[in-house]
């Protein structure tokens, strides 16, 4: 499943062709991704102007001219591919899979005014789109409790203190709770917490004083976080085995993986070359160094 920086990798490889785009017309191949459809969606699109497209958490959100906007979820291996006339097609944050894009996928296409049309294309089918009014965006049930947002202004030693204080569940636990803070992952996670030092057992409480203030370790995470994130989308996210981005290239950020999948290799940080551990937290891999991440 792609994470915050895959998603915005998408988003910001879809913008260029689709905003300010009227589409006009909408084929679907299937009435149901992961979801059923939302009703009359053909007719509630067709016609429409895309004002805006922006990301929340790991949702593609496209602001239309009537008030409505469209909301995307890639799921496990949603990709959307690109056509415009006279060009060679791309994937704006598709995913790389092992076979391949095969039309039998192509689910949802959308013809835009421009003559280009982005189709949508899932393996698997854990994607789905939903139409909501914009104003009531943030009380659907997609977003009504979800947390921060990690590259937002509210993320802040003293907002993982205030979220966190007095929980005995694992810290990492604590960051993938998108009713805390959205759209982190378990990739992004394990290289923060390796960054700041922290071991992903420790609970979550203690980044904060017994009186609820941020400890150190809080301010540290905070800054890392964002970080690693902006590092992530700046490399054009991480090429798993599923992942490829806008131009249909591959990412490169797994390369700068300093503890994800990297069980038993020596940890980077000079001086140390403890071997890498892993450990299963709710049925997830974590990677992190005994040594740079101690328990505590």
């Amino acid at each position: 499943m792609p994470e915050l920086p895959e998603v915005e990798t998408v988003r910001r490889g879809l913008e260029p062709a689709l905003v300010g785009q009227i589409i006009a017309a909408v084929e679907l191949r299937r009435p149901d991704l992961r979801f059923p459809l939302p009703e009359r969606f053909v007719a509630r699109l067709t016609g429409r102007r895309v004002e805006a497209l922006s990301r929340r958490a790991k949702y593609l959100i496209a602001d239309l001219d009537d008030g409505s906007a469209l909301i995307m979820h890639l799921g496990m291996s949603g990709r959307f591919v690109v056509e415009a006339p006279g060009t060679k097609p791309v994937e704006p944050g598709a995913f790389y899979s092992e076979v391949g894009r095969h039309p039998q996928h192509d689910h949802v296409v959308f013809h835009l005014g421009s003559g280009a049309r982005i189709t949508y294309n899932d393996v698997r089918r854990f994607g789905f789109m939903d139409l909501v009014a914009r104003a009531d965006l943030a009380t659907t049930g997609h977003f009504r409790a979800m947390g921060i947002e990690p590259l937002g202004n509210e993320l802040s030693g003293e907002t993982l203190a205030r979220l966190f204080a007095g929980r005995a569940a694992p810290l990492k636990a604590a960051l993938l709770d998108q009713r805390l803070v959205a759209g982190l992952g378990n990739i992004y996670v394990c290289e923060a917490l390796f960054r700041a030092g922290l071991h992903p057992q420790a609970p979550a409480g203690s980044l904060a004083t017994a009186t609820g203030r941020p400890r150190a370790s809080a301010h540290r995470l905070a800054a890392i976080i964002r970080e690693v994130l902006e590092e992530a989308v700046a490399a054009g996210g991480s090429t798993l085995r599923d992942f490829a981005h806008a131009d249909g290239s591959l990412g490169y950020f797994q390369h700068r993986f300093r503890v994800y999948d990297r069980e038993g290799e020596p940890c980077p940080t000079p001086g140390c070359g403890a071997p890498v551990r892993r450990l299963v937290q709710s049925g997830r891999s974590t990677f992190y160094c005994e040594r740079c991440q101690p328990r505590g």
